[in-house]
């Protein structure tokens, strides 16, 4: 079984090897692939695995052997899925595996927003404690999160983990979706338009859909609180970026945290680069070791599946 890795360097750059991969047949990874080398590298292959690489029709096209597509991530857009059902190859993504990861990461930046700690160890290293000679200073407001308010927009695996972790630090959950959520006791379901005007806190963990796509625009951000600190650790184009831009250097909400892009890697004159308040990280949040080992286990556990005869978590069936 020809195994072919296009673009592997994002799941394993070093520290998470291939092996539980390379035990299921003759396999080749490459780190990146361009649009010239696809063909010289996938021409031939029986199996093919992607995280970020686009596979359109006319590429499917191209690959006459081709029987499998194992997409390393959750979201499968890379893929034309109706060429590629036409043509009987299913194609697998891995569900689950950075649900505690992401769900950290929202945290992560909400404190780094509250605490500001960079900016107060850069004042320290720069001698301004000493040149002060009070025992305390602080160089940004600090808001403690007890008995505030987070909206989760989306409340799926992430959104559920993100609103337990937010109740186990004292704060009241909201979330606005399709349909109310189960199994969440305490979590109070509402429109988008109550989360946008009682959340202290938003956090995106919602899917990219027509339904979604830039819903963060300027009508949404006049409807929030002044003090509202949002958070997107799903997809860049659910936010209009020139409006999240204005909104912050008008003082519209406080300030933004963002893993995402409406194009990745960032584009040199994205507004967002130069926004007041905005604080952005090159998505990571679902980059642990732990989430890319567990990734990679499900990954192999597709592949073999298919090469006995029963694929799993087939997205195009």
């Amino acid at each position: 079984m020809k195994i072919v890795i296009l673009d592997g360097r994002t799941l394993n750059p070093g520290d998470n090897p291939w092996t539980s991969v390379e035990q299921l047949g003759d396999v080749t990874v490459y780190d990146r692939t361009t649009e010239a080398q696809f063909l010289e590298r996938a021409g031939d292959a029986e199996v093919l695995v992607i995280n970020k690489f686009k596979l359109t029709a006319q590429r499917l096209n191209s690959l006459p052997n081709l029987g499998y597509i194992a997409v390393t991530a959750t979201g499968f857009d890379c893929v034309d899925i109706q060429s590629a059902r036409s043509k009987g190859i299913p194609v697998s993504n891995v569900p689950i595996y950075g649900t505690d990861s992401v769900a950290q990461y929202v945290f992560a930046m909400l404190f780094h927003i509250l605490h500001r700690i960079d900016l107060h160890d850069q004042a320290i290293r720069a001698g301004e404690w000493q040149a002060r000679g009070d025992f305390s200073f602080w160089l940004s407001p600090l808001t403690e999160i007890a008995g505030k308010t987070i909206g989760v927009v989306g409340f799926g695996r992430i959104g559920k983990q993100v609103g337990a972790i937010a109740q186990a630090m004292g704060m009241h959950v909201i979330t606005a979706t399709r349909r109310p959520p189960e199994n969440a006791p305490g979590v109070r379901h509402v429109s988008l338009a109550e989360l946008q005007q009682r959340a202290d806190i938003i956090s995106l963990n919602c899917p990219l859909n027509n339904e979604t796509q830039q819903m963060v625009n300027q009508s949404f951000l006049a409807n929030c609180r002044p003090n509202c600190v949002l958070i997107n650790a799903s997809r860049g184009a659910l936010i209009c970026e020139q409006d999240l831009a204005n909104a912050l250097n008008q003082g519209i909400i406080a300030a933004a945290g963002v893993d995402v892009a409406s194009t990745e890697p960032i584009e040199r004159d994205n507004p967002l680069l130069t926004a007041k308040n905005l604080f952005i990280t090159p998505h990571l949040a679902w980059a642990t070791l732990e989430a890319r080992q567990r990734l990679m286990q499900t990954t192999a556990d597709n592949i073999r599946s298919y090469i006995e005869g029963n694929p799993i978590n087939v997205v195009n069936a």
